[in-house]
């Protein structure tokens, strides 16, 4: 089952490689998730999910963190437990960082 969704995510990990002679090449997201409730449970913990290949890492690795993006999430399962899995990763677009004078700083003409 595939959903949509929006995440915050803190930052991003590539590895690519190979390790007694097996390859590997994956993308792990690390993003912002609420603790469940509860009497001992309060705030937020940081989550991470695998995504795809180092090639993804590769589309937001000049992206500004953290930053909140639209996700395209599976939830899968082998008949005995289920996992998420994380299709696709879209940033939102991130307002221009204005560079305004604020009128107390400024120099009389």
């Amino acid at each position: 089952m595939q959903f949509k969704s929006t995440m915050v995510v803190l930052g991003a990990k590539s590895s690519k490689g190979e390790f007694q002679g097996r390859p590997y090449d994956s993308t792990q997201i690390f993003y912002k998730a609420d603790l469940q409730e509860g009497d001992n449970f309060v705030g937020e913990v940081g989550e991470s999910i695998k995504w795809g290949t180092s090639a993804n890492f590769q589309k937001i690795k000049d992206c500004e963190f953290p930053l909140v993006a639209d996700v395209v999430m599976e939830q899968v399962s082998n008949g005995k437990t289920s996992a998420l899995v994380l299709i696709d990763l879209v940033p939102q677009r991130q307002p221009e960082k204005q560079t305004s004078v604020s009128p107390l700083t400024q120099k009389p003409a």
